[in-house]
């Protein structure tokens, strides 16, 4: 166990001090404990280390705001333990840790186990959505679902107690770093680079995963040069609690075959290793048997040239990218997608225009926060009576992280200063989006 300062994380070591060390990363909302099954027999050839995400797990709640900020406190603790090259194994969001410590720091990562995972989670607007779910009802929504999205169905029946386990760990995670890992994984979005991953990676997954299933799996297979797929059947997210001994027998495989050699920095060079094994020998039992995985390819994609700009003032960087990504972040990838769609020769540039200076100029300005940019739009929009708006900032307000109590304080007071009827009708909006917004889904 350790002391864990705010830049660094909650960890433990497993086996012999003198062995090469092999990361566990563990999923949103578990502990190092979903790995418990693994490390008896990985330790025996490995020093293992596992850790846990910031408020999970009893760890010090010291919120993480992106999947980079998280492998940057993975680092700084490798750092001061003095380990500098690992295997990494990483389930979902710590998958997501694995691929950005291998595209930002490759000379640090030997071989690279994905479970679960992707180079893109979903949707941005389903993470910001669990988040205002989160912020409104606790995580008891949450935590009471988990087991319908970690497990299959017959696991869950069958295994009770870890069933319970489940529910409970994710019950006592800290709310707030659970809602600012959501955002981590909202803005997380590799498909672009995942090409450039170079470490010896296998991918694993669950046949009946429908969190980040084989669909998502075969992405990451024909994206990473080094590749290879293993399906375990009978499986959904939480593939290393459901399939143990599958999941064990797989990195053991992987781990003993696929280390890199490490990067000499005084020769400049790297051992070539031999061509990589695309097939799993000795598969395991019947019960947990592994599909062959099929030829990973690789895939090119040829970008449409970008729309040209109005000319800027020298040295003055325009500000319609920056504008476009908070106006994705605020509203929703969702609307600004509707809203793009819709524009044509007539109503393109006002679209332009919207994107430039209120969102890059005037929403991403430093001098206010964004919950304070939203008090301010909703009053402003109350008083204009501009109900059809008033229903996509209250969404944004909610995920910018006004409670729905904030929000009703918001319109009591616009009430006063904008009169009773304006206010009536944004009620009646406001109520509705946030009954939309906040009930959880089963």
């Amino acid at each position: 166990m350790s002391e864990t300062p705010s830049n660094t994380l909650q960890y433990r070591f497993d086996g012999p001090e003198e062995a090469p060390v092999l990361i566990l990363g563990p999923s949103l909302g578990t502990t190092w404990h979903m790995w418990d099954r693994q490390v008896p027999e990985l330790a025996q050839q490995w020093r293992v280390f596992r850790f846990d995400l910031p408020g999970h797990g009893g760890a010090p709640a010291y919120p993480a705001g992106s999947v980079a900020d998280l492998a940057a406190r993975l680092l700084a603790t490798l750092d001061g333990l003095g380990v500098q090259r690992f295997g990494y194994a990483g389930c979902a969001f710590g998958g997501a840790v694995g691929v950005e410590l291998a595209l930002r720091h490759p000379e640090r990562v030997a071989s690279l186990a994905l479970i679960a995972a992707s180079p893109r989670f979903g949707t941005a607007d389903e993470f910001r959505q669990r988040g205002v779910i989160v912020r409104t009802n606790g995580l008891d929504p949450i935590a009471r679902t988990s087991p319908d999205r970690w497990f299959t169905s017959g696991f869950a029946a069958a295994q009770p107690a870890i069933t319970e386990w489940a529910v409970q760990m994710v019950r006592t995670t800290d709310p707030g770093c659970y809602i600012a890992a959501c955002e981590a994984l909202a803005a997380f979005d590799v498909r672009a680079e995942i090409g450039r991953v170079g470490a010896p990676t296998l991918v694993l997954v669950g046949s009946d995963d429908q969190v980040t299933g084989p669909a998502e799996a075969r992405t990451l297979v024909a994206g990473i040069p080094d590749s290879r797929l293993a399906v375990v059947p009978g499986a959904s997210h939480l593939v290393p609690v459901e399939q143990p001994a599958a999941v064990t027998d797989l990195l053991v495989r992987h781990f003993s075959t696929a280390w890199q050699p490490a990067y000499d920095s005084g020769t400049g060079q790297t051992a070539i290793p031999g061509i990589p094994v695309r097939m799993l020998p000795n598969p395991p039992q019947q019960s947990q048997q592994v599909q062959q995985p099929p030829q990973p390819f690789a895939v090119a994609e040829i970008a449409p040239a970008p729309d040209p700009q109005p000319s800027r003032a020298p040295g003055r960087p325009d500000p319609y990218d920056a504008g476009l990504k908070v106006r994705r972040e605020v509203l929703g990838d969702a609307h600004v997608e509707r809203a793009l769609a819709g524009a044509d020769d007539f109503s393109g540039d006002f679209q332009e225009f919207v994107t430039r200076y209120a969102w890059g100029e005037i929403w991403d300005r430093p001098g206010l926060d964004r919950r304070s940019r939203s008090c301010v739009t909703l009053t402003a929009l109350v008083a204009g009576g501009h109900l059809e708006d008033l229903a996509s900032h209250t969404r944004a307000a909610l995920r910018n992280g006004l409670t729905p109590d904030e929000i009703k304080e918001i319109l009591l007071q616009a009430a006063v200063y904008c009169g009773v009827p304006a206010a009536n009708s944004a009620f009646r909006v406001a109520q509705q989006v946030v009954r939309e917004e906040t009930t959880p889904t089963e």
